[in-house]
């Protein structure tokens, strides 16, 4: 059986988020496959966009990946008690985008952030955004690394040994998932 196709989504553009970190390890510990990190970096959402010109190519090619992935992975950093402004954007483009790349996709979601609980309203708000897709949303372990700027070492591996604990038995679940729907 070829490798699994995994697709990553940060909510962070920053390339030294804790979230990018956070979503490398999760896609370390699902294990062998075809990992992608999407890049969302699209224009805000604008109906005059859609309805003129159309979907961006970036967004068309996100909502591919993800229709053609075997299971999806959703870091989803915590600003302001909430959901990203990248990540909700990202969301609503692709939501626009023919058919539904979400439907029964295995997705497992991750936070990591400054405060002390990880980011439990951003992870909170990030469900609710994807329910509507009806992707199939893992329940938990929840995955909340907090005070984040002090759980990783110099390689950029986790070394919180809670996080990674509960990191790997999502990753498991996913793996799991994403293997009995490819069947």
């Amino acid at each position: 059986m070829p490798d699994l196709k995994l697709v990553g989504l940060c909510g962070a553009l920053r390339a030294a988020s804790t979230n990018r970190l956070l979503l490398n390890e999760a896609a370390r510990r699902f294990g062998p496959a075809e990992y992608t990190e999407l890049d969302l970096r699209f224009p805000l959402y604008d109906a005059d966009i859609e309805n003129g010109p159309g979907i961006p190519e970036e967004v068309q090619q996100a909502a591919d990946r993800i229709a053609a992935a075997d299971a999806v992975i959703v870091a989803s950093p915590e600003y302001n008690k909430g959901i990203t402004g990248v990540l909700k954007n990202a969301l609503d483009w692709i939501s626009r985008t023919e058919g539904n790349p979400w439907r029964d996709k295995p997705v497992a979601l991750v936070s990591a952030a400054a405060g002390m609980a990880g980011g439990p309203r951003s992870q909170a708000q990030a469900r609710l955004c994807l329910i509507p897709f009806r992707p199939h949303l893992l329940p938990g372990p929840e995955v909340m690394v907090g005070q984040t700027s002090t759980k990783w070492d110099e390689d950029g591996r986790l070394k919180d040994e809670t996080g990674i604990k509960l990191l790997t038995e999502l990753m498991e679940d996913l793996r799991r998932l994403a293997e009995a729907k490819r069947g």
